[in-house]
């Protein structure tokens, strides 16, 4: 019976199931996998640092907002050049419903220092801007309060970023109707 406990030595160890080139790619995964991470968060953090268009606007808003006659009820007499525009009509972004345009009358009030000159030579250049920048929104954006001032602040924005002499204090819808 000697024979028979011979046979149940151990086993040969043939895999240990502990593989060093498995550990180590696994090292190297997770490492990669930091330093990618790291990299989003670092591209989130700038971002989320730079100002967008909407908070330069809101802070235009904001500041042009805050007057001492506004707080005490008092009329306020501000002087500038009126400059009618023509009527526009301008298709509207396409939204999930049928498509839709705007009709828009509006007259721009321009500084007293600003040359009248100016602005009928460039009444293409504005034209086109204000169409352009009303083919970019949707009716739902224009349909509330605040789009409509920030299409206000967007336009004046536009046109002031190329006009020489002249500037746009403020823009007033005459009528605003979309269909």
């Amino acid at each position: 019976m000697a024979d028979g406990d011979a046979n149940f030595s151990k086993p040969a160890d043939s895999g240990s199931g502990k593989n060093p080139l498995l550990t180590i790619v696994m090292i190297l995964q997770l490492i990669l996998m930091g330093g990618i991470a790291y990299f989003q968060y670092m591209a989130h953090q700038k971002l989320a640092a730079t100002e967008s268009v909407m908070d330069v606007v809101k802070s235009d808003m904001k500041a042009g907002a805050i007057d001492e006659s506004s707080e005490t009820g008092e009329a306020r007499e501000e002087e500038g050049i009126l400059f009618p525009l023509d009527n526009f009509t301008a298709n509207l972004a396409q939204g999930d419903g049928p498509r839709r345009f705007v009709r828009l009358n509006a007259v721009l009030k321009f500084n007293r220092d600003s040359s009248e000159e100016e602005f009928k030579a460039r009444k293409p250049q504005i034209r086109d801007t204000i169409i352009s920048i009303l083919n970019s929104k949707r009716a739902e954006d224009l349909l509330k309060v605040e789009g409509k001032n920030y299409l206000k602040e967007e336009i004046k924005a536009a046109i002031n970023s190329f006009l020489v002499d002249g500037k746009v204090i403020d823009v007033f819808y005459v009528s605003f109707q979309i269909n």
